[in-house]
């Protein structure tokens, strides 16, 4: 009787969540918002690790149950093994926190400057190397897998060129360039392979056999294929030159130990790696959060929680930790739309779930109407839009990014699914398009049609 009485208590306690919670709200997640068809959690605390998997690895009515070996793409946690490999380096004397990207860089690269002082490899751990996310020419070739044809040739040419606009470590910019950058110097230095760096010196020591970037044939075989924002089946991302920034696969039995081993559950002998990169380093007020090596650190329901999330082409993560209360948790999809709410809801329930808006409609134009739109529209002079169609559909895609199918609401006005964003196209007297408004974020960003 008193043990029921303790645990009606418990259950009265705000951010106490049970496992019925857990299950329904991944269940509920998949129904109301079905981009992808799995979610995968692993919730590790003093008493061991929980698992929880809804889902199939696909949409074939016959495929696998997920289960907490299915593999997915955690995209930018990636970026946190990598501020642990930065922490390991610095231990074993291969770099200093405050070098210069130059003493890394080819002797033909003159590194990037601002006011005197040049990025360091704090910088580049924290966002603050006023770098951008993706060079100025990174064009993909295959839009479903965009960083397959970026080369570190062109990192570096880049890096020679590129005239950095504020002073450095003085705003949170997130640069995958900058992290891939990173990584790159780390396994050079090392004299390996990023991939065979992040084995050597985290997968293996943490006994995380199912994580890799290579697909080895038993990752292949537990593998939960990737959604695109439309729920269709997409192709899986590879970042061979920058691989830091957010090229590893995992599944959440290898991220439980991931979390357990940071959380000091599981004593490893890179434990002060992973103590030192959870450090903070940098405050940001804009947006307001601080970060170590890669791991943030900011304020969720009134608690302090250090995380990170990623995303790919067909995947969403996110790792999260509440250091006071000694609970981690990871949480995967295998679609485009963010877990983020989950992972800090299970780590206190006072945080809310977002609500899940329901599907804008669309309507069908003919192929005659959506030829009106195709062309190049200058956005500033170093950003244009250029829009594409194929058949009755239309295609946007922006300087440096991905293309993305663009969705009619109605005639002049169509809708993104992959980011949340309008495009209203604009008509001269004589109904020809001349231009359009994109809407995002509540920001109105004008762009004239040029050809």
């Amino acid at each position: 009787m008193k043990k029921l009485f303790l645990l009606a208590l418990l259950l009265m306690l705000p951010g106490f969540v049970i496992a019925q919670d857990i299950n329904k709200i991944l269940e509920d997640r998949l129904k109301e918002e079905p981009v992808g068809s799995a979610i995968s959690v692993a919730v590790v605390d003093e008493s061991g690790v929980t698992f929880y998997n809804t889902g199939r690895v696909s949409k074939e009515s016959d495929a696998k149950f997920a289960n907490k070996d299915s593999v997915y793409e955690i995209g930018s946690i990636t970026k946190v093994f990598t501020g642990i490999l930065l922490a390991e380096a610095i231990k074993r004397g291969e770099v200093k926190l405050d070098d210069p990207i130059s003493k890394y860089l080819p002797k033909s690269i003159k590194a990037p400057t601002f006011g005197g002082k040049e990025i360091t490899l704090l910088d580049l751990t924290t966002h603050g190397s006023s770098l951008p996310s993706l060079t100025d020419d990174f064009v993909p070739k295959d839009p479903l897998d965009p960083y397959a044809n970026f080369t570190i040739e062109q990192l570096y040419s880049f890096l020679g060129r590129v005239k950095l606009e504020r002073e450095i470590g003085s705003k949170f910019e997130y640069s995958n360039i900058a992290v891939g950058l990173l990584g790159h110097i780390l396994a050079s230095q090392a004299k390996m392979s990023y991939e065979d760096l992040v084995k050597a010196r985290i997968l293996k020591p943490l006994g995380m056999k199912e994580s890799a970037i290579t697909f080895t044939p038993s990752m292949k075989a537990l593998l939960a294929y990737g959604h695109d924002a439309e729920g269709k089946q997409t192709s899986n991302w590879s970042l061979p030159a920058i691989d830091g920034a957010g090229a590893l696969r995992s599944t959440a039995a290898d991220m439980a130990k991931f979390l357990s081993a940071n959380m000091g559950f599981t004593k490893t002998k890179i434990s002060d790696s992973l103590a030192e990169a959870k450090k903070i380093r940098k405050t940001y007020d804009t947006p307001p959060l601080r970060i170590g090596f890669n791991w943030i650190t900011s304020v969720s329901g009134g608690k302090d929680i250090i995380w990170h999330n990623g995303g790919t082409g067909g995947y969403r993560a996110f790792a999260g930790i509440d250091q006071a209360a000694k609970k981690a948790v990871f949480v995967v999809t295998n679609g485009s739309a963010s877990v983020d709410d989950i992972g800090f809801h299970i780590l206190n329930t006072t945080v809310p779930l977002r609500k899940i808006e329901k599907p804008r409609a669309s309507v069908s134009l003919s192929e005659e109407v959506l030829e009106k739109y195709v062309g190049e529209y200058e956005m500033s002079p170093a950003v244009m839009a250029t829009v594409t169609r194929e058949k009755d559909k239309l295609f946007g895609q922006l300087t440096g990014q991905p293309r993305f199918e663009l969705f009619a609401e109605k005639e002049d006005l169509f809708f993104l699914k992959a980011v949340k964003a309008d495009i209203q196209f604009k008509k001269d007297e004589s109904g020809k398009i001349v231009g359009f408004v994109l809407h995002q974020g509540g920001n109105k960003t004008p762009a004239k049609k040029i050809r």
